[in-house]
């Protein structure tokens, strides 16, 4: 009946996991292997939506940086002259033919500028795609660690409800000795059926939590889960506070190639100011003497009415919004940073306190006061009381344990770094 106890006691930082798998595998059997934190990450990237489509954005800035390499095509151009007029030009037999390619000739390195937008917006999709697949693992962390935990309250649950069935057999062993009044038979009773329902409702929670789980990894979780991503943070000290810093996230990286891009958009800009050439060599056959002579065109278009200036104003102005952009992801970002370390270092000092010392001293009350009421040396109260307070601790516990990791999870997405340039 105490088997747990001796284990959890021996291992008081993590005790709720240790008596989740000795408890989670008589109650709850699963069939199927274990499914770890880092698969179930893969198999949620294998199947999300939202790598998918960062996926094809890759894949479309690569096409487009291919496109903006590409020079202009040439154009065929083909003209009859002199045809159904009059006199010697009736009809198509005095027509004159001319035929020409008209070759765009770009100025002002557009081509360049076109390769840089580009390459920028590729670097960018780059960013992105590793941005949802930080998002990914975060939710998928999330979900695994929630449904661990579920697991967890399920063994503490049908552990206490256990206990309770013991208690009200004791309680029922009394009062037929006459050692006792029916009123605790009735207040035992109470607390087992209390327990049954706490068990139940452990039970549907974790049903849930593992249904979530399943929906993001694309499969069914039927195997168990490793609850060891409950383990504690130990009993060192947490150090002096590391300096904040936005440099190489992901939401910084993010930053700066939109920064980029606008700088490529303004490089763009001017050089579309610069008129191109369209040179325009041709031959032409001469009905009248039926002799063939080369033609040459030349055309640039006059900047009268739109010159590009107000392109670049536009292109500056994106530009300097980017750049202020930037400063404020920075200045965010190490806001959240900070916020996050403090989460996780306070929730590390929970979950010391809550699975260390406190819960190994409620546990052995609760011991002791099993063993003292069934022996008629303590009252059901004190032992309500213990049990109770077990309880308790159990359950702060599991919450401290799951609250430090899940603020764990927040802070390594938060610093997640970013992809080098080019892969």
């Amino acid at each position: 009946m105490f088997r747990y106890v001796a284990a959890l006691v021996a291992a008081a930082s993590c005790a709720a996991i240790a008596h989740a798998r000795e408890a989670g595998t008589e109650s709850r059997q699963m069939s199927g292997p274990l499914l770890t934190l880092d698969e179930a990450v893969a198999l949620a990237g294998g199947s999300a939506p939202a790598a998918e489509a960062a996926a094809a954005d890759v894949d479309a800035a690569h096409a487009a940086r291919r496109v903006a390499g590409l020079r202009p095509n040439p154009a065929l151009s083909v003209e009859v002259e002199n045809f159904a007029g009059t006199g010697p030009y009736n009809g198509i037999n005095g027509a004159d033919v001319t035929a020409s390619v008209a070759i765009p000739l770009e100025l002002g390195g557009k081509r360049q500028a076109r390769v840089a937008v580009a390459d920028a917006a590729t670097h960018r999709a780059q960013i992105a795609r590793a941005v949802s697949e930080a998002d990914i693992r975060l939710q998928v962390t999330e979900l695994y660690i929630q449904a661990s935990a579920a697991e967890v309250r399920v063994a503490i649950a049908e552990d206490q409800y256990r206990i309770a069935g013991d208690t009200a057999r004791a309680a029922t062993i009394r009062v037929q000795a006459g050692r006792a009044s029916p009123l605790e038979q009735e207040r035992a009773e109470v607390a087992r059926l209390t327990a049954e329902a706490g068990a139940y409702k452990a039970r549907r929670l974790a049903d849930t939590a593992r249904a979530n789980l399943a929906r993001r990894v694309g499969r069914l979780v039927v195997g168990p889960l490793d609850i060891a991503v409950l383990g504690g943070p130990g009993n060192g000290t947490t150090g002096p506070p590391r300096p904040i810093s936005a440099a190489g996230t992901l939401a910084l990286a993010a930053a700066d190639a939109d920064l980029r891009a606008a700088d490529a958009g303004v490089q763009l800009a001017r050089s579309q100011r610069v008129p191109d050439v369209t040179v325009g060599p041709g031959v032409r056959r001469l009905e009248a003497t039926n002799d063939v002579a080369a033609v040459l065109s030349v055309s640039v278009p006059l900047p009268l009415f739109n010159n590009g200036r107000a392109a670049v104003d536009q292109a500056n102005a994106e530009r300097r919004r980017a750049d202020a952009q930037r400063r404020i992801t920075a200045l965010d970002v190490e806001q959240a940073i900070s916020d996050a370390e403090v989460e996780a270092t306070n929730a590390a000092a929970a979950a010391r306190v809550a699975s260390g010392p406190a819960l190994s001293a409620a546990m052995e009350a609760a011991r002791i006061a099993r063993i003292g009421y069934s022996e008629g040396k303590f009252g059901q109260l004190e032992l309500l009381d213990a049990e109770r307070t077990l309880t308790e601790m159990r359950s702060a516990s599991i919450e401290a344990l799951a609250s430090y990791r899940l603020a764990k999870a927040r802070l390594e997405r938060l610093t997640a770094p970013a992809p080098i340039k080019g892969n």
